[in-house]
């Protein structure tokens, strides 16, 4: 399994753009789709964002698109989540995570992926 470490989190203003980072460790980064998800106090973890392995598709949540995005560099061995038009709502703790298998097609369930990371808080204010 590939383990992730989330850095990039902050306090933010509404409307503004932050991109969040997921540094992974492992040999075989490359050889899973990745995603994003959020967890906010008192809900269940909610899908973000979804890249496959070689960058050739991406899944984006309904509330996030538009404004979010994701992206990877397989060289570097990190994912990425670029934040624009930040809303109070997107208040959370964001995770990062591998696809628990190599066969991936857009799930966003999170028990369909593994190696969680600790997950970086992004605040919003109004």
């Amino acid at each position: 399994q590939v383990q992730m470490v989330e850095s990039g989190g902050g306090l933010v203003q509404a409307g503004g753009s932050l991109r969040l980072s997921c540094a992974a460790s492992g040999r075989t980064f490359s050889n899973y789709a990745m995603g994003w998800f959020r967890q906010a106090p008192g809900k269940e973890r909610e899908f973000v964002a979804a890249i496959t392995r070689n960058s050739g598709s991406i899944f984006l949540a309904s509330s996030v698109k538009g404004r979010f995005t994701i992206s990877r560099d397989n060289a570097k061995n990190t994912v990425y989540l670029q934040m624009n038009s930040l809303k109070p709502d997107d208040t959370a703790v964001y995770y990062c995570a591998a696809a628990s298998s190599v066969r991936y097609s857009g799930s966003r369930y999170p028990s369909d992926f593994a190696s969680w990371g600790q997950g970086t808080q992004v605040t919003v204010s109004s």
